[in-house]
């Protein structure tokens, strides 16, 4: 008989280097050649259990793939670059590339996707906390980095996703902080003396989202039906190299020295002085000549649900056929000056209103009208939907006109009153436990024929015995 193994049969033996060596047939390349993988190990029971391990992923279908793994680094590039953005809209991938340079790359992005240990990711995480990241930020790398690997895993490139068994940190909920009734009336009095006035009418009485609001145009507005339709959104987007050279592309803006301790080129930046360049920067893409994919732009919302109409309330419809009037007045006013975006709430000149600038203005509006500081989101959406529920209307309107596709996303966006929850245990205790005072009330008519009745009814009873 010949010595030779069956197909697929391992083999095991001992090398002139004094090592115990083993082959696996995992099946063939790409190219059609076999595919072979070595294990090896001092001891030959050592290698046998290193064998057996890859035999068991062989015939589970879960061997990786054969040639060397990449790392981090190298993965995350291609995952962004051809897997993520066939699918994310252009502000999650920009937020995906953003951590994935300032968070991922420094902290494993030499790590082979092989090698990545939970251990790895843990450390990474605490070192961003003790960073002074928030929470919610170290989570959201968390579930970037998770996303990447469970595409490797699915594509045989690792064994595992080591993401899954790490616990990443836990996140509370950031409360809402509506405005009451009485804070939005007087935020909208500040608001009327600007010229955004009805900018901050719909922004606080319909729900919409900041950028939302901001893209409206005047085709996707019917007056005559009382409808918006939310087609689009604005939003700013990073700008990336069009040149094939990034890095020399911004030669003269890199910086690679710390700014001193009294530097005053960043007085101004409400961050700090800016990180120094990586020798390798490829940054500073708003000053190449052939930039692309940046800027103000208008973006399709993220669902359909988001896309479908809303009513206008009746009160708003007469202000903003007036304000369309005054928009073309500004028109006329500024000839070619004007540049027609059909945008609702504009700029002098036409253009949209920059996100940035809003909310700067929301922030000076809160000082004027005497309001504690909170979120933009605060002041318009919660405060939207907090305000419906106290009008009475039920949660799955209030779903419908905040335009979610879970009403447990709404229950987040109402937040509950302290007067409507002490009138509702009032009219409880009624019901139970009625207030004495109601309850010595003196005799009604009605009370004395009741017991009058009765006392005939009994004389009746008597006279029948």
């Amino acid at each position: 008989m010949s010595p030779r193994n069956p197909n697929m049969e391992s083999s095991v033996y001992e090398g002139s280097d004094g090592w115990r060596h083993g082959r696996v047939t995992m099946g063939v390349k790409d190219d059609g050649s076999p595919d072979r993988r070595h294990r090896r190990a001092r001891t030959e029971p050592e290698v046998r259990r290193k064998v057996r391990e890859l035999e068991n992923l062989r015939d589970k279908g879960r061997a990786p793939k054969a040639g060397r793994k990449p790392t981090v680094e190298q993965w995350m590039t291609t995952y962004l670059t051809d897997i993520a953005s066939l699918k994310l809209k252009p502000r999650s991938l920009d937020d995906y590339w953003s951590k994935t340079r300032n968070d991922i790359v420094p902290g494993v992005g030499k790590h082979r996707l092989d090698k990545l240990q939970p251990e790895h990711l843990e450390r990474m995480y605490r070192r961003m906390l003790d960073a002074g990241h928030a929470p919610s930020h170290v989570l959201k790398v968390h579930r970037i980095l998770s996303r990447a690997l469970k595409i490797a895993h699915r594509r045989r490139i690792i064994a595992e996703n080591v993401a899954t068994l790490v616990d990443p940190p836990t996140v509370d909920e950031t409360e809402a902080n509506p405005f009451t009734i009485e804070e939005a009336k007087a935020f909208l009095k500040a608001a009327a003396k600007r010229p955004t006035f009805m900018r901050w009418v719909v922004g606080v009485g319909t729900g919409f989202r900041p950028g939302e609001t901001l893209r409206f145009r005047w085709p996707y507005v019917d007056l005559d039906n009382g409808l918006f339709h939310p087609k689009w959104q604005l939003q700013r987007l990073t700008w990336r190299h069009g040149c094939k050279n990034p890095h020399a592309c911004g030669q003269r803006l890199h910086r690679f020295e710390l700014c001193p301790p009294d530097c005053a080129r960043h007085e101004n930046y409400k961050r700090g002085c800016p990180k120094p360049c990586p020798r390798d920067c490829t940054k500073h893409a708003s000053t190449c000549p052939e930039r692309k994919g940046g800027g103000l732009v208008f973006t399709r919302p993220k669902t359909k649900k988001s896309t479908e109409p809303v009513p206008i309330p009746p009160p708003f419809i007469p202000y903003l056929r007036e304000h369309k009037k005054e928009q073309e007045a500004m028109k006329a006013a500024a000839g070619d000056a004007w540049q027609e975006h059909n945008v609702v709430f504009s700029r002098p000149d036409g253009s949209p209103i920059d996100p940035h600038d809003d909310w700067e203005e929301f922030k000076e509006l809160l000082e004027e009208s005497g309001i504690a500081d909170r979120r933009l989101y605060d002041g318009s959406r919660h405060t939207a939907g907090t305000t419906l529920n106290e009008l009475g209307v039920d949660m799955p309107t209030i779903m419908e006109i905040l335009r979610h596709t879970q009403i447990t996303q709404t229950r987040r966006y109402v937040k509950g009153r302290s007067h409507l929850s002490k009138d509702a245990m009032r009219r409880m205790g009624d019901t139970f436990m009625p207030d004495p005072e109601r309850a010595q009330e003196p005799a009604t008519e009605t009370r004395t024929e009741t017991v009058d009745r009765r006392a005939a009814r009994a004389q009746r009873r008597r006279r029948i015995r």
